[in-house]
């Protein structure tokens, strides 16, 4: 089997500079399509934390059915998208209805958050948001499975709530794990046990963007022997890796670098040192950007996505002629 291979949008919010930024982002989507991409994914993030990013990106639902409407074959996702965040049935229609205009290529990529300014914008604690994330789950999971579901939680109160179309079958891919360490994040850079639990019940894992090779192999060892506990056989499991990225083709690595971290800034701004970001994100010359997917194919991946800095649209043709043609081609490996 060959890897997959997907791209997150550049749906950014960004002000009015002069560009058509809503054709360039219409323009993405089509040609991703064409190119022969597998998938396309979205961030969520509902307010812009100021020291970790530059820009912030629309919102991710109404981004999907966007892209649902001028594509016909591609995956569809939020990767990952803020449970806690959310209504469970307001959820679970918005999926719903997604995964019936979209034909079936909906896949729901599921995450808790960190920014705790987004927990206290929709009334929530961040210290709910395990808690909250696996109650949206289950309810969301039992919604769109045709159920009329009563439920008594610790969040949310349903009587006799059933929601349609339904049944709908919508994968769930849940996101988190070890990365390397941020001196300016808040997360902690190891798989939490709870977080791993809930990797090992769903159909898929998304790697975090900053895991390092080596994690990736450790966190898949923990998450494969929590599903054979549960009877789950691991090789059923998408493990997927969304990398952030600038392609360029100039052949001197210290000045591909340097147009790299100018491309790479102008998204996450200048708080992360560029050490960091060579050292979690896709840095280099090309030869350098395949070689690290390749080391990440040997931790398990089988399914890559791309983010990019830019809405240009010659990055992705880049992409189309560099990038693309070399990741398909690689076999994924036996799980370890």
């Amino acid at each position: 089997m060959k890897m997959k291979v997907g791209t997150w949008l550049p749906n950014f919010a960004y002000g009015d500079d002069g560009i058509d930024h809503s054709e360039r982002l219409r323009h993405w989507i089509v040609r991703s399509e064409e190119l022969g991409f597998d998938s396309i994914w979205v961030t969520d993030h509902l307010l812009r934390a100021r020291n970790m990013y530059a820009r912030t990106w629309l919102e991710p639902m109404s981004s999907l059915a966007f892209a649902a409407g001028l594509t016909k074959k591609v995956l569809l996702g939020p990767g990952v998208l803020l449970l806690p965040l959310r209504n469970p049935v307001l959820l679970a229609k918005e999926v719903a209805s997604i995964q019936q205009m979209s034909k079936g290529r909906f896949v729901l990529g599921a995450g808790t958050g960190w920014f705790p300014k987004e927990f206290e914008a929709v009334g929530a604690k961040k210290s709910e948001r395990g808690r909250r994330t696996d109650e949206v789950l289950e309810i969301v999971s039992r919604l769109l499975a045709g159920e009329t579901l009563t439920f008594k939680g610790e969040f949310y109160n349903l009587d006799e709530v059933n929601i349609e179309p339904s049944p709908i079958k919508v994968p769930i891919w849940v996101g988190g794990g070890s990365q390397a360490e941020n001196p300016n994040s808040v997360e902690k850079p190891i798989l939490n046990k709870k977080v791993a639990n809930r990797i090992a019940k769903a159909d898929g894992w998304f790697i975090r963007p900053t895991a390092l090779p080596e994690q990736i192999l450790s966190d898949w060892k923990e998450i494969k022997q929590l599903m054979l506990s549960m009877g789950k056989n691991p090789d059923n499991m998408e493990i997927v890796h969304g990398q952030l990225m600038y392609m360029t083709e100039e052949t001197n690595r210290q000045k591909a670098l340097e147009i790299q971290f100018e491309a790479a800034e102008n998204i996450l701004g200048k708080s992360r040192p560029r050490d960091l970001l060579e050292q979690t994100y896709l840095f280099g010359t090309i030869d350098e950007i395949i070689e690290n997917c390749r080391r990440r194919i040997e931790g398990g991946v089988s399914h890559f996505i791309f983010h990019p800095f830019t809405d240009d649209p010659e990055q992705l043709e880049l992409w189309g002629r560099e990038l693309l043609p070399q990741i398909k081609e690689f076999d994924v490996l036996p799980k370890p």
